[in-house]
């Protein structure tokens, strides 16, 4: 099993069955978790708190 399967079974999903409107959200739940890693252990994070 691949590291890309889970994209690439969630891209055929979306071609099937015409769910194109879930793409942002996935994309934004996907930079939001990649926000809350770098704000936890980084120095960026009294950056990143600014902005809330």
């Amino acid at each position: 099993m691949s590291k890309f399967s889970i994209f690439k079974e969630f891209l055929s999903f979306l071609k099937i069955r015409k769910k194109w409107w879930l793409t942002p959200i996935v994309v934004f739940l996907v930079l939001l978790g990649a926000l809350i890693i770098l704000g936890e252990s980084s120095a960026l994070a009294p950056f990143i708190y600014t902005l809330f």
